[in-house]
């Protein structure tokens, strides 16, 4: 981006016209080395086509897009006319501000520049200017604009008190580095204003803070508080008088607009209530299609338009700040800074205003006198033609190529490249009510499917399929489509926009896990629209194949036929993803992320995908068919052996005992990973429930969840991790700050000790759960912190714990209860000693201690693959922690992916690990593969990994033993 500094400035220039000033500005650019000397008549062409003259005294030359090529370098030159130049359009300049652009990066400077135009003065004091620092300070961009927009709404927000609603608010100001802690101390110690009408306000002001406004609304529309109704809370950053419009705006709302409807608008709505927009407004929107946005050109273009209307139009950004400006007003137009794609809302009032509307709208939508192409809508391109496929990078036959990890296994089979479809539909459609219904009929058609398909899945494909069910329900997602309808749109074009936004929203998030999330809200997009457009998938062959595609929604993976589908293989995708996590559920051998080139490979052609090392061979040489065959035969032996010694005792081949749990994300899953020979349970997620509940869940809730757990394992030991949310996996009623890496920040035992009543009702409700059984089978029960960096933060809950101990009868809680913490901060593990000497077990986390003791994101698509839990530095953390643990007779387990994978097992083992806790699936092989060892064998294969440097020559060097 272009930006204006002194040195870029040049004082005390003339020039007899204005001619000669463009002549003057080519030379400074010239002489700095930014332009040729070609670039002069670049200068003159454009001025020919419509001046430059921005306003307030200033005019921003630049070349057209053919002399761009004379351009050597990106910059600016400043020129100061003291006494005037007189411009051809009969306006008087006094700066030029001159630009040598290669691309567009002259809007960047005449956005920035909008800001001066309106103030008093400014052409005055530019011209008398004395020094090149006093010109930059009056061209430099000043505060920022008072910020109101859609990420500043918290909408239905389930809140107990206008306090509460005011923290809510607070937190979105905070999430969009409008302010600070000490606002949110200043918010939380006082209480909230009544404004009359439903509508409270809490401010504060400081010199640090960004102007800005939320808005939190109640779930709850009966909500009262000190006798008077809670509809609406306002929460407000002063600095200055730089928030007084917003203030403003605060007025007139609770003048004009009933509180209770607020209350129940839905964010859009409340962006056009809070725009000034009433039922007596009428409003147009439109989409600037224009390649580079409404810079000069197009928005003088504009602006002559709006100015011939009998009615005075105003325009605002959808998505952007509600407020409004005069579309008469060339700099409020251009400082907009509307882009390709957004959406602008224009509205009038009063006789004539529905024809201006319409005049102003269909000269946005004609390009305002510049050549504009048609907005790409954001459902899936149409599939290639086969021409269009020779342009796709090619795979070499026969040699192995990388793609990311996602599902273990290994599959031989032909390949079938699924292309997604193209949605072809009308834009609009004339009748709202027709369009709606069809709407509604799809939506039902699309929650019938759902449902049949969650009930021919089970435990992480149920779980996920049912989310998307809900997706389907949510009346914000149906009324922002409705509106759109409403304004013309069909029900394609109106649902996917609603779609489409949400998901967008998604993206913007800084966290990759919620991102990455977005995913299931177009997969629940495109059911719909699949229903809408009376499109099916195309058929997959009937013998059993390798499923290649772009990327896959969460519900197609689901409804693949495991009988069939020997792999998956994707051309997007991270190991996070919840396609990836449903092929581990399913069993199905994934490699996702793998490249563009996947896409080109021929329909029937055979595959080798080996889930486990992320890579893959496309038509493999005979030889190596042949060896990849015997390892799969030797695999499904190995597999069928051990699931028939399934409940065997987990030992070594010389009869060391090792524990072999479960890792379950559900209670409803306790009874099948006891099905498949788990010997307890090694991991309860709790945070399932936690997001299962629009409110933190309460006692009774939770210990009947626990309980059923407890119950199905019948007397096997069940390890739960207390609730690990954070600036990752967030609950909506518990908002959180925006965290630069959420992974470093509030999230696990951190966040949980902020609000120690949900933790100390989590304790109770495990205690109670663990009671012993009215047989008299004792429930043992191990209770894990999550994210313990040192014994500080263990010895604040042991003080919880051991209070609730005292508090609860002996025969009314667990009494064979046991509270350790995971180990997967590297802070933990150096300090092992200190913790072990004060708690009862350790439970190893090696996905997240490896991420954090190497620094590479797990899911990142290029380095995930180093992120190898077998890492010298990683083993040894593993080591100490192990040594701490026994030498205070304390055990201690492993419930990472490194638990299960079979070359890490006998290292594990020999590093004196007495647990390894994996998915319910993997048991019966992790049983399988200790069976394969002894116990020296075991320590040797520790001892030889530690002697190594890397992640690779630990490997190389157990595999070649």
């Amino acid at each position: 981006m272009l930006t204006l500094g002194p040195d870029d400035i040049l004082l005390d220039c003339r020039a007899k016209s204005w001619q000669a000033a463009l002549d003057a500005a080519a030379t400074a650019l010239t002489e700095a080395g930014l332009t040729a000397p070609e670039y002069r008549e670049g200068l003159h062409a454009r001025e020919a086509q419509s001046s430059t003259y921005l306003g307030n005294a200033i005019a921003i030359p630049h070349g057209t897009p053919e002399s761009r090529r004379h351009v050597r370098h990106t910059g600016v030159r400043v020129l100061q006319f003291p006494e005037g130049v007189a411009w051809h359009d009969g306006q008087r300049v006094h700066v030029l501000v001159a630009i040598a652009a290669q691309n567009d990066e002259h809007l960047d400077i005449l956005r920035a520049l909008t800001h001066v135009l309106d103030r008093d003065g400014v052409a005055q004091a530019l011209a008398s200017a004395e020094s090149r620092e006093e010109v930059a300070k009056l061209l430099a961009k000043q505060a920022p604009a008072p910020r109101l927009d859609k990420q500043t709404l918290c909408l239905k927000f389930p809140a107990h008190s206008a306090k509460e609603l005011a923290l809510a608010g607070a937190a979105r100001l905070y999430q969009g580095g409008c302010v600070n802690t000490a606002f949110m101390s200043a918010i939380a110690e006082r209480a909230p204003v009544y404004l009359g009408g439903g509508y409270w306000l809490s401010s504060h002001a400081g010199p640090e803070l960004a102007p800005a406004l939320a808005l939190a609304t109640p779930a709850d529309t009966r909500l009262e508080e000190q006798g008077h109704p809670v509809q609406a809370v306002f929460c407000l950053a002063g600095q200055a008088d730089y928030h007084l419009p917003l203030l403003e705006r605060i007025a007139a709302l609770v003048e004009s607009v009933p509180g209770e409807t607020l209350a129940n608008a839905d964010s859009t709505r409340a962006l056009s209530l809070l725009a000034g927009e009433t039922g007596a407004t009428a409003t147009r929107r439109v989409r600037v299609l224009n390649p580079h946005g409404l810079h000069a050109r197009p928005a003088k273009q504009l602006v002559q338009i709006a100015r011939e209307q009998p009615v005075a139009i105003n325009v605002r950004l959808e998505e952007g700040s509600p407020s409004s400006v005069s579309a008469a007003s060339l700099t409020k137009v251009i400082g907009l800074g509307a882009r390709r794609g957004q959406w602008l809302v224009l509205s009038a009032a009063g006789a004539g205003a529905e024809a201006a509307l319409d005049a102003l709208a269909g000269a946005i939508e004609g390009g305002l006198g510049e050549k504009v192409s048609p907005f790409e809508r954001g459902f899936e391109p149409a599939a290639p033609a086969p021409a269009d496929i020779k342009a796709y990078p090619t795979l070499a036959e026969n040699e192995a190529h990388s793609g990311v990890a996602a599902s273990p296994g290994l599959a031989i089979a032909p390949i079938f490249v699924m292309r997604a479809p193209r949605f072809d539909y009308p834009e609009n459609a004339t009748d709202s009510e027709q369009e709606l219904g069809r709407l509604k009929d799809a939506i039902t058609q699309g929650q019938a499917q759902l449902a049949a398909l969650v009930r021919g899945a089970g435990g992480e494909v149920a779980d996920i399929l049912s989310m998307h069910e809900e997706m389907l329900d949510d009346p914000e997602l149906y009324r922002a489509a409705e509106e759109a309808i409403r304004e013309g749109r069909s029900a394609e074009a109106g649902w996917w926009e609603a779609i489409d936004t949400a998901a967008h929203a998604q993206e913007m998030l800084a966290d990759r896990l919620l991102a990455e999330r977005a995913a299931d809200l177009r997969d629940v997009g495109r059911r719909v629209l699949s229903v809408l457009c009376h499109i099916e998938l195309p058929e997959p062959p009937a013998h059993p194949y390798i499923l290649v595609t772009e990327d896959i929604g969460p519900s197609d993976v689901a409804r693949l036929d495991t009988a069939k589908v020997k792999g998956l293989l994707t051309e997007r995708g991270g190991a996070t993803a919840h396609s990836a996590i449903l092929a581990r559920a399913l069993g199905i051998p994934a490699v996702v992320g793998a490249g563009r080139a996947v896409m080109a490979l021929d329909n029937e052609s055979t595959l080798i995908l080996d889930g486990e090392r992320g890579r893959i061979i496309p038509s493999p040489s005979e030889e190596r068919l042949t060896r990849a065959r015997q390892t799969l035969r030797a695999l499904e032996e190995r597999e069928a052996n051990a699931w028939s010694r399934r409940f065997e005792r987990a030992a070594t081949r010389d009869g060391h005992p090792v524990e072999v749990a479960a890792n379950l994300g559900n209670t409803l899953h306790a009874a099948d990973a006891v099905e498949r020979g788990a010997e307890g349970v090694g991991l309860l997620r709790t945070e399932f429930l936690f997001m299962a509940h629009s409110s933190a869940p309460n006692l009774a809730t939770q210990t009947n969840e626990y309980r059923q757990a407890l119950e199905a394992l019948a007397g096997r030991p069940l390890v739960a991790r207390t609730l690990d949310v954070g600036g990752d996996k967030p609950l909506p009623y518990w908002p959180v700050p925006q965290e630069d890496n959420p992974f470093l920040g509030l999230r696990g035992i951190r966040l949980a000790l902020t609000e120690p009543g949900v933790l100390e009702t989590q304790l109770r409700a495990l205690l109670l759960a663990g009671a012993p059984r009215e047989d008299g089978l004792a429930c043992p029960l191990r209770i894990m912190l999550p994210m313990v960096k040192d014994v500080a933060e263990f010895r604040t809950v042991k003080a919880i714990f051991d209070r609730l101990m005292v508090e609860i009868p002996a025969d009314e809680r667990a009494t064979d209860v046991q509270l350790g913490v995971m180990i997967e901060i590297p802070s933990s593990a150096l300090l092992a000693p200190s913790l072990a000497a004060e708690v009862d077990f350790f439970s190893i986390g090696t996905n997240d201690l490896t991420q954090y003791t190497l620094a590479i994101d797990r899911g990142h698509p290029v380095l995930s693959a180093q992120a190898d839990g077998l890492h010298p530095a990683v083993l040894r953390l593993i080591q100490m922690t192990v040594e701490a643990a026994h030498a205070q007779g304390k055990w201690v387990g492993v419930c990472g992916e490194l638990a299960s994978d079979a070359v890490a097992i006998p290292v594990l083992v020999g590093l004196g690990v007495d647990e390894l806790s994996v998915s319910a699936r993997q048991v019966p092989l992790v049983k399988a593969r200790l069976r394969e060892f002894d116990l020296n064998d075991a320590r040797e294969s520790a001892r030889r990994a530690l002697a190594q440097s890397t992640s690779d020559a630990v490997r190389d060097a157990l595999e070649a033993n």
